[in-house]
């Protein structure tokens, strides 16, 4: 029994790892110096590049940044990261990036459902926690990686305000 217990939850303990892209656990480094030496976030940390938000990101904030994979940009329309990275179009990529942050340090304990939150862009995301943390329409798939200035929570898609 005992035997039968261990070996599930270390099979769940490896399905859910493996379900999420790997983070440090380094609260040394901060938000953007966390998902760069992460596997899984090379199109946000081009994006915060290519929207000169990295110096922001690297400030005293703190900041919760909801994060999407590369995953989650790959699932955007055919053409649609490459249009978003290019010169003419930071502003719309500011927007849609400062969109994933809110000011404060936010843990997944402070959640409750239907929540809002005012973003960096302006707009609110609005929070779900039954069935799992949500937030707008991306399911939060690795919460509260503690960076020296905030929080990132992954998530699996790249929310959008409106526009």
């Amino acid at each position: 029994m005992l035997r039968r217990t261990y070996l599930a939850l270390t099979a769940a303990t490896m399905l859910s790892a493996a379900a999420a892209p790997a983070l440090a656990d380094d609260h040394s480094m901060d938000i953007v110096d966390t998902a760069i030496n992460a596997d899984g976030f090379d199109t946000l940390v081009a994006a915060v590049k290519a929207a000169d938000l990295v110096e922001t990101l690297k400030g005293e904030g703190p900041f919760t940044v909801f994060a999407p994979t590369d995953d989650a940009f790959a699932a955007l329309p055919e053409g649609t990261v490459e249009s978003l990275l290019q010169p003419e179009n930071k502003d719309k990529l500011t927007a849609i990036l400062t969109y994933h942050v809110v000011p404060g340090k936010v843990m997944s304990g402070d959640l409750s459902n239907g929540m809002t939150a005012a973003t960096v862009e302006g707009s609110e995301v609005t929070i779900m926690t039954e069935g799992g943390v949500m937030v707008d329409d991306a399911n939060v798939v690795q919460p509260d990686i503690e960076a020296s200035n905030g929080v990132i929570h992954v998530i699996d898609k790249v929310i959008m305000p409106d526009m």
